[in-house]
């Protein structure tokens, strides 16, 4: 089945169904409790009238600890059905469902484009299956769903993008950049991969080639501008997009890792350091994490390599000890890590089927993998982080299933022939 409107609605149908279903073994108040994390409590702020800021659920002031897209959305959702209330749980839940049953629709046409109307119908029906994908919608009230959205934007943008010499189209490819990075900033990671592939591509010659990137990318920082200025008014430093890298670099590069394994109990924890940030305010802790996050990294080169191996295992896997972890899980989480494990698997293959093909879209596709990770890789890590790289994994899945698919079925005409 080839209908992407139809694998549409059964995705969006599964995910209703999980959500239905868990909602009526969790009491109510444990469902507005998912707001009580920085995205709620930003979000019930600004529904206040207090602004962008808040955190950590006390009155801090100003911040800039998330990029604004997605707390901006959670607090409309607040004006309307009400500050942490069960209708207001519940329309976030639709909008994440909605935000991820509609990643569908650029991972089939991304799909169909790189290696056609096969692979692209089975990456949207690994998608509409796909375990994470079902589940995160109703478990995370956070930008999640949407970056995953946005990604797969992203990668079908940049193909059709590629091909267009209207500036328009440019532009509006430069816009869905800007969103994207006031959303989940990390995908910034591969936006110069992307872009100068595209501007490589682009038809036309000399000027032309140059104008259209350049504005696309023109685009992108003017939509980031009012972000960054109102931040620099705030904070009276640059911060282009969120404040928090040196919270998060140091929360797993400290004296904690220091002997291998680490002291328990720890030291140093996020409790304690969250303590210490209402006593010195956003800024002065913020710069602070990143100096003791730095000297530590600097002088211990060698617990730096296994922390980042650590990981980068985690960031693939769900966990740093996968197989231990394995024994020991429920059913549920055996499958989501099969399915991880499935889907690792199915990238790399799929990344080796695009360059051994010299397919033309081999490049932007594994960029995403290769240079999305990065900053997990430093700070810490774990499937909700993968989960907007998700839609591109299980296009590179859905290649290299189509590719052995065709292999076996050519093996079996030979073989057919020879017994002819």
């Amino acid at each position: 089945m080839t209908s992407i409107w139809l694998i549409v609605f059964i995705a969006a149908g599964v995910r209703l169904a999980y959500a239905w279903e868990q909602q009526h073994n969790v009491p109510r108040e444990a469902l507005v409790a998912h707001f009580q994390q920085e995205t709620g409590n930003i979000a019930r702020s600004v529904a206040m009238g207090k602004g962008f800021s808040s955190p950590l659920g006390r009155e801090t002031g100003p911040t800039a600890m998330l990029p604004p897209v997605y707390p901006l959305l959670i607090a409309a959702i607040f004006r309307i059905f009400g500050i942490d209330t069960v209708p207001a749980f519940f329309a976030a839940v639709g909008l994440n469902i909605a935000f991820s049953a509609g990643a569908c629709l650029p991972i089939f046409y991304s799909g169909k484009r790189i290696a056609g109307l096969g692979a692209a119908s089975a990456a949207a029906w690994m998608w509409a299956l796909l375990p994470n994908a079902v589940v995160f919608p109703f478990e995370w009230i956070w930008d999640t769903s949407l970056s995953a959205l946005l990604a797969a934007g992203l990668l079908w943008a940049t193909l059709a993008v590629a091909e267009s010499p209207r500036l328009r189209h440019w532009c509006a490819y430069g816009v869905m950049w800007g969103v994207a990075l006031l959303t989940e900033p990390s995908l910034g990671a591969v936006l110069p991969f992307l872009l100068g592939w595209a501007a490589y591509r682009v038809r036309g010659r000399g000027f032309a080639r140059l104008q259209a990137p350049a504005l696309a990318a023109a685009c992108a920082i003017l939509c980031c501008v009012p972000w960054t200025a109102r931040n620099y008014a705030v904070f009276h430093r640059l911060i282009p997009l969120r404040s928090n890298l040196g919270l998060e670099l140091y929360v797993q590069n400290n004296e904690n890792y220091g002997d291998h394994p680490p002291v328990w109990p720890y030291s140093i924890t996020r409790e304690r350091e969250i303590y210490r940030f209402f006593r010195v305010g956003e800024s002065a802790f913020m710069q602070e994490e990143m100096r003791k996050a730095v000297q530590f990294i600097s002088s211990h080169p060698r617990t730096e390599v296994r922390l980042s191996w650590d990981r980068l295992v985690a960031f693939w896997m769900g966990t740093s000890r996968p197989i231990r972890d394995f024994v020991d899980a429920d059913l549920f989480l055996k499958v989501v890590a099969v399915c991880s494990f499935l889907l690792v698997a199915g990238t790399v293959a799929g990344i080796a089927v695009l360059f051994t093909t010299r397919n033309d879209f081999a490049f932007p596709v594994a960029s995403f993998p290769l240079f999305y990770p990065l900053v997990y890789y430093l700070t810490h890590s774990s499937l909700r982080y993968r989960h907007a790289l998700d839609p591109i994994l299980v296009v590179l899945t859905a290649i290299a299933s189509a590719a052995l698919a065709t292999k076996m079925a050519g093996v079996s005409t030979n073989q057919k022939k020879s017994s002819g």
